[in-house]
C-alpha cells in the first residue's frame, strides 16, 4: 500500500482540525509542510504535538529562495535558517528544496553544500517556470544526477514536473519517468494535469489526462507520495479526500489487471 501525504502551508490554521481528524482516520500518513517565509514565530506552535509525521518543503523561487543565484545567497541562507527551525521543531524526516531558476547547476551545488543538512532532498523541476519563461535547474534526470553526485542530498521526484519536461524535450513521458526513478527517490509528488503540456498544473485526479493507473504501476507499493492537488475550499479538505479515494480506486484497478 502506498503512503499518501497531505500538502499544507505553515499558515494553514484553517485546515488543522480536519487534518488531525483525517490522519487519525487513516486517510493519509504524513504532512508535507511548506514553510512560508517569516511564519515560524506566529504559526509553529499549532503544528507541534499533533502526533503527525512531517516533511518540510523550503520556499521556492516565488517565495524568495533561489539556490541557482549567487547574488541571492545571503537571502537564501536567511530563509534556510527558518526552514531548519521548522524541521528541527517538528522532527521532520526530510527537507525538500527546489534547485533554483535562471542560474547554474554549479551554484545550486555550492549552496546546497554550504547548507549541508543530511535531511535535504532535491526536487526535479519542469523545464519552464511559471514566470516569464524562466528555465528551471534540475529539469532532467542528468541534472538531478549531477546535483546528487556533487552533494549529499537525496531526491524528491515530482511526476508532473517530469511530464512537462518530457514534452519540452519531445520524449515519451512514461519513459522519462523511468529515467528519473533510476535516481531512487525518497518521496514522490503527484497531481493530475495536461499530459501534453509544457507547464505544471495541480489538477484534481480525473480532471486532467495523466495516465494515473500506469504511473502508480511503476512505483513501488511502499512509496511515499505527497498529493499536491489544489485545495478548492478554505473551510475543509473534502477535495483532498476525494483525490485519495481516486488513487485507492486506481490501485485496486491495477491489482485486478
Amino acid at each position: 500500500m502506498y503512503n499518501f501525504g497531505l500538502k499544507l502551508w505553515s499558515t494553514n490554521k484553517n485546515y488543522i482540525d480536519e487534518a488531525v481528524k483525517l490522519y487519525k482516520d487513516g486517510v493519509y500518513k504524513y504532512i508535507e509542510l511548506y514553510a512560508v517565509p517569516d511564519s515560524y514565530n506566529a504559526f509553529i506552535d499549532m503544528w507541534v504535538n499533533l502526533g503527525i509525521p512531517y516533511i518540510i518543503h523550503a520556499p521556492h523561487y516565488r517565495g524568495g529562495l533561489n539556490l541557482a543565484s549567487k547574488e541571492n545567497k545571503d537571502k537564501n541562507l536567511k530563509l534556510v535558517e527558518e526552514v531548519i527551525k521548522f524541521a528541527d521543531k517538528l522532527d521532520a524526516t526530510y527537507i525538500i528544496f527546489h534547485p533554483g531558476v535562471a542560474g547554474s547547476l554549479e551554484e545550486t551545488v555550492n549552496q546546497l553544500n554550504d547548507i549541508s543538512d543530511e535531511r535535504i532532498i532535491i526536487e526535479n523541476k519542469p523545464y519552464y517556470g511559471l514566470d516569464d519563461g524562466l528555465v528551471c535547474n534540475g529539469n532532467s534526470p542528468e541534472e538531478i544526477r549531477f546535483i546528487m553526485d556533487n552533494t549529499h542530498v537525496g531526491f524528491c521526484f515530482d511526476i508532473g514536473h517530469a511530464i512537462c519536461s518530457a514534452n519540452v524535450y519531445t520524449v515519451s513521458p512514461l519513459a522519462y519517468l523511468m529515467e528519473f526513478i533510476k535516481q531512487v527517490p525518497q518521496i514522490y509528488h503527484l497531481t493530475d494535469g495536461d499530459y501534453n503540456g509544457l507547464y505544471d498544473r495541480h489538477d484534481h485526479f480525473g480532471y486532467g489526462n495523466f495516465p494515473i493507473e500506469e504511473i502508480l504501476n511503476i512505483l513501488l507499493p511502499d512509496s511515499y507520495i505527497t498529493v499536491e492537488t489544489i485545495k478548492d475550499s478554505i473551510d475543509n479538505l473534502s477535495d483532498f479526500v476525494s483525490d485519495i479515494n481516486y488513487l485507492h480506486e486506481s490501485v485496486l484497478k491495477n491489482e485486478k489487471k
